[in-house]
């Protein structure tokens, strides 16, 4: 679970097939703190709403992110660098995280956005898959966008204004 908002229509989708369903909610992209503050409690408010049990990260650790960019000037790094090494960082977690906890397969709600690299993300959920041992299961979720926006909204979640990292924030002029 990026944030509540993107995870709202892969969660429907997916609990729609009788299927149990755990969320994880782990982030260190996020940035500042009370950014993350916020998209971890509109996690939680989803979950809660909808009904399922989640794990949630919520130390706000942004160091695994930072350390592993090979700079921090974003004019050296190009936004699909970042993303990459972003995507994988997560991907990773949840992979490691789905195999420690006995499930059948891990996915990702970054499947949902329409703004993410979504080849990338599927290779990389691949790669997980061989590392883990765990089978990635993939959906494009994208077709859901305008649903999940709208029911976001009237679920009275927080809605972000930007990816998540600090460079994303900058780009967004925030």
């Amino acid at each position: 679970m990026c944030c509540g908002p993107c995870s709202i229509y892969p969660l429907k989708n997916i609990l729609g097939r009788d299927i149990e369903v755990h969320g994880f909610f782990y982030n260190p992209n996020i940035h500042p703190f009370e950014e993350f503050k916020r998209r971890l409690e509109a996690a939680k408010k989803l979950a809660g709403l909808m009904e399922i049990d989640a794990i949630f990260h919520e130390d706000y650790e942004p160091r695994p992110f930072f350390c592993g960019l090979p700079g921090t000037d974003k004019k050296r790094l190009p936004k699909e660098e970042r993303c990459a090494h972003c995507y994988a960082l997560r991907l990773d977690r949840t992979a490691r995280t789905a195999r420690d906890h006995g499930f059948d397969f891990f996915t990702s709600s970054l499947l949902y956005s329409k703004f993410q690299d979504h080849e990338g993300i599927i290779s990389l959920g691949l790669d997980m898959e061989q590392k883990y041992r765990i089978p990635f299961y993939y959906e494009d979720f994208r077709e859901g966008w305008k649903e999940g926006i709208q029911e976001s909204r009237r679920m009275g979640l927080y809605r972000q204004k930007y990816c998540g990292c600090i460079f994303s924030r900058i780009e967004r002029g925030l």
